[in-house]
């Protein structure tokens, strides 16, 4: 049993969704615009939030950066767009999943669980506190800090993760199965969340998929992260 925030302001749509998670036996409040959003998250708290980008106030991907200026819930967003350009620039501003509209009571049910099993894992979990080094990464679970030659890395709550978890098994190839089962909590997702993580990590490790330094993905295998080569001197 989860408490649940509804930010939707489709009054079917959201009746659906009161109804659902209802009978499943969440705790759920419901508001129709972005600032009741923010108020609600002030003053109650939430294990997460289901967010529709479509609000008559404030357009949702702007409610999400404000939600993450004051909370760390995990949010689902649910939108009816489906552009790779706009999914990417919601992954990377702190959503934890999103699902695309119409979906199926079965589908937010799995991705809820997922998230809620994320969330509750990493509250529950201590962290290492050796620093682990591949190359010159820097990694600090305890801090949840990382550093490429000393500067220091902007990375995401889902990039660290995933960085720290391809950096804790050095040279190792990594199944995309694998890799959503421990970094995502998800049993089965779209390799395009992966995908999507993975890009804007190359991004701030200064590499590319055609020119990669420190990740490496191996067609129809995985992702393995290692040391660059060191050139031998001609």
């Amino acid at each position: 049993m989860a408490s649940v925030l509804v930010v939707e302001d489709d009054q079917f749509v959201r009746s659906a969704l009161i109804r659902h998670l209802t009978d499943a036996a969440h705790t759920v409040r419901s508001v129709g615009t972005a600032l009741e959003a923010l108020r609600e998250v002030a003053h109650f708290s939430f294990d997460v939030v289901i967010l529709d980008l479509g609000l008559p106030d404030l357009d949702g991907s702007e409610a999400l950066k404000m939600l993450r200026g004051i909370t760390d819930v995990p949010v689902i967003i649910a939108t009816a767009r489906d552009d790779e350009t706009e999914i990417v620039r919601l992954l990377n501003d702190g959503a934890d999943d999103y699902l695309t509209k119409p979906f199926s009571v079965e589908h937010l049910s799995a991705r809820m669980a997922a998230v809620l099993r994320r969330s509750r894992a990493t509250a529950g979990e201590a962290p290492p506190s050796t620093v682990i080094r591949v190359g010159g990464l820097a990694i600090d679970p305890l801090r949840r800090q990382a550093e490429l030659d000393g500067v220091r890395l902007d990375l995401t709550r889902r990039e660290f993760d995933l960085l720290a978890f391809l950096a804790g098994r050095p040279g190792v190839v990594v199944a995309r199965k694998e890799l959503l089962a421990e970094v995502w909590q998800q049993a089965y997702g779209d390799d395009q969340t992966i995908d999507v993580h993975l890009s804007w990590l190359r991004r701030k490790l200064g590499e590319t998929a055609a020119q990669p330094r420190y990740l490496h993905t191996l067609r129809g295998v995985g992702v393995k992260l290692e040391p660059p080569r060191v050139e031998p001197p001609l």
